[in-house]
């Protein structure tokens, strides 16, 4: 009999997720599962979860929540001899990396998801002592998605980074830096550096458009010194995805990359504070099973992705939809 343990965090975006915890245990008993699940109560349980799930050789680990919890739970498996196929539910204010991997943002389609789905392995980073699924950077306004309070991010969603991202603008400056990637080096000031491990970043679906996530290589982007002009055309062409040939942007693929400053810099790991820098960056290919969706089924969301846009031409103002929707 196959085991399955639901690895949640009861306070993840709109927190509609434990309301439906009994259909998806009954759900994966009734796909052969002998399922149990397992509450996160602070930061970092989730981690300890992940590793006792992967020491009693479950045969797959469900992770419930944004990428804060997902981070933690790839966190806690990485280590591991033994690794569980890991299946993802949604459960986040932006939830990029379900989005780059084009998992469903509803309880129950993600759940058919993990069902039907099949299986990939991905590549994963580890920057010093830190691993990350998604993104990791630094600069002042990578600090936005940690700065801005968790109720806020649950009542007003995607709109609260905006909201403290034009908060923070003034408040940029460049700082001096030094990337060593590959054998190669960058030198000068920057207002902020992102290694990217998929497409998706802070709702930036194109920021990294050719992105791979099983070829052991990294998106490197780095934002040079600008002026604020320059820094809001660099953003509204990230939101197109024609940012990449922009003299303001730096951006190369690498799998080793060592960045140094002149002055402190926090360095932001999957939204998540993660230390200051320097920071060593190192790719982990195909170091995490993940199960994602069918092509059959990525095909028929995004159709009825393209029918809501449709609709809500405006995400930030269309309604959003909770679990129970």
């Amino acid at each position: 009999m196959k085991t399955a343990r639901i690895i949640y965090n009861p306070t993840s975006g709109r927190e509609g997720f434990k309301n439906k915890l009994a259909d998806v245990l009954a759900r994966f008993e009734q796909a052969g599962y002998v399922t149990s699940a397992h509450q996160t109560t602070a930061k970092g349980n989730a981690i300890i979860a992940a590793k006792q799930a992967c020491e009693a050789r479950f045969d797959l680990i469900i992770a419930v929540g944004g990428d804060g919890t997902i981070n933690e739970v790839v966190s806690g498996m990485a280590e591991q001899a033994y690794r569980p196929a890991l299946g993802i539910i949604p459960a986040g204010t932006t939830n990029d990396f379900a989005r780059a991997l084009k998992i469903p943002r509803t309880v129950d389609k993600a759940v058919t998801s993990i069902i039907n789905g099949r299986m990939e392995k991905l590549d994963i980073g580890k920057v010093n002592n830190h691993y990350f699924i998604n993104i990791a950077g630094g600069g002042k306004l990578t600090e936005v998605s940690y700065e801005v309070p968790s109720k806020l991010k649950t009542v007003l969603g995607q709109l609260a980074y905006v909201m403290k991202g034009a908060e923070m603008v003034p408040r940029l400056r460049p700082i001096h830096t030094t990337i060593a990637y590959d054998g190669e080096v960058f030198e000068g000031e920057i207002m902020l550096f992102l290694i990217a491990n998929s497409n998706s970043v802070g709702g930036f679906e194109k920021l990294a458009p050719d992105a791979t996530m099983n070829d052991g290589l990294f998106d490197l982007f780095v934002l040079k010194k600008t002026n604020f002009a320059e820094f809001i055309r660099v953003i509204t062409a990230a939101l197109r995805g024609q940012h990449l040939h922009d003299k303001n942007v730096f951006h190369v693929k690498a799998k080793d990359i060592r960045v140094t400053t002149d002055e402190t810099m926090q360095l932001n790991v999957d939204g998540e504070f993660g230390g200051l820098l320097p920071g060593h960056f190192t790719n982990l290919p195909q170091h995490i099973t993940y199960i994602l969706p069918t092509n059959e089924q990525e095909e028929a969301d995004e159709q009825a992705a393209a029918l809501e846009a449709i609709a809500f031409p405006d995400d930030l103002t269309a309604p959003k939809k909770t679990d129970e929707e």
